[in-house]
């Protein structure tokens, strides 16, 4: 049996549960868009988690809100939706066993992190299981994911979270992350402008995406709402789109989820993503800061 899940830390405490509770064999990281465009192949077996529902899956569990541009699960498919703060919680609650017990502080944290329920604390000096977070997050752009990944469901499992946090390459990208955040912040200024409420970072200029906590754009414009963030997909076939709410300041009326569906993508109401077409990035741009305007 196969799990099939997403990159970050919502994935990891995913994993984390659903080997504890099903004879995993391998993991696969998958994005979202490839389930979306069918350019990754399910298997009758697979168990898939933060993804997009695929008829061909054994099990599905997912808490983004359900989107025109994926399939919809029938009413008897194994698993469950929820719309909930991580797909984690989706899975601790799915499960309700006693040998998830453990896990309890993990998947809090995590609701925390997937929703972005952050203090400026947590921006500027994170912590436990927050720190983790941002270290598997592709956003932050450390990179190298695949076996970072697959150490931390390990690691998690077997270790206490003090001694997870003490693992060598842990406080290897850590260490990166908070070097690499000053430099950030002054990219972040550079490539980044304000049309209304709406904060615009573009990194479409630069060969690679920077590292850094990508949180910290809401620190630089307190008075802006909601974000949009561009940067080049992989083999720059697409632009990758990123929106969010100012998580210190949570006025936006905006769901990002909706949104980011009209553009073949999908999230949730407070965050979401979606892929630009390389030729007509710029003008789905406009439209893009248009809609989130108009919603205030």
């Amino acid at each position: 049996m196969r799990l099939v899940t997403r990159g970050d830390l919502d994935g990891v405490t995913s994993a984390v549960l659903v080997t504890t509770m099903e004879d995993i064999e391998t993991i696969e990281l998958v994005h979202p868009q490839d389930i979306t465009d069918k350019r990754f192949e399910i298997a009758p077996t697979d168990i898939m988690a933060n993804l997009p529902y695929h008829p061909s899956c054994a099990m599905w569990f997912d808490h983004h809100a359900l989107t025109d541009s994926n399939e919809k699960p029938p009413a008897d498919f194994k698993g469950k939706h929820d719309i909930a703060p991580s797909v984690a919680r989706v899975i601790y609650s799915y499960y309700s066993s006693e040998k998830l017990s453990g896990y309890a502080h993990l998947v809090e944290e995590t609701d925390r992190f997937d929703s972005a329920n952050l203090t400026k604390e947590d921006i500027l000096n994170a912590t436990g299981v927050i720190l983790l977070g941002f270290t598997i997050d592709s956003r932050s752009g450390i990179g190298g994911f695949k076996e970072y990944f697959l150490n931390l469901i390990e690691w998690l499992k077997t270790k206490t979270l003090v001694e997870v946090l003490a693992q060598p390459e842990v406080e290897r990208r850590a260490a990166l992350l908070r070097e690499n955040n000053l430099a950030f912040l002054d990219l972040l200024k550079k490539h980044s402008r304000t049309e209304g409420n709406v904060v615009v970072t573009d990194f479409r200029g630069l060969e690679t995406a920077p590292i850094g906590n990508r949180f910290l754009v809401y620190a630089l414009f307190p008075e802006t709402n909601v974000s949009l963030r561009l940067q080049w997909g992989p083999g720059k076939k697409f632009v990758a789109a990123s929106l969010g709410h100012n998580i210190f300041n949570r006025t936006s009326g905006v769901h990002c989820g909706q949104v980011a569906s009209d553009f073949g993508g999908g999230g949730h109401r407070g965050a979401a993503a979606c892929p630009l077409d390389a030729k007509r990035a710029d003008e789905q741009v406009v439209e893009l800061v248009r809609r989130l305007k108009e919603a205030g």
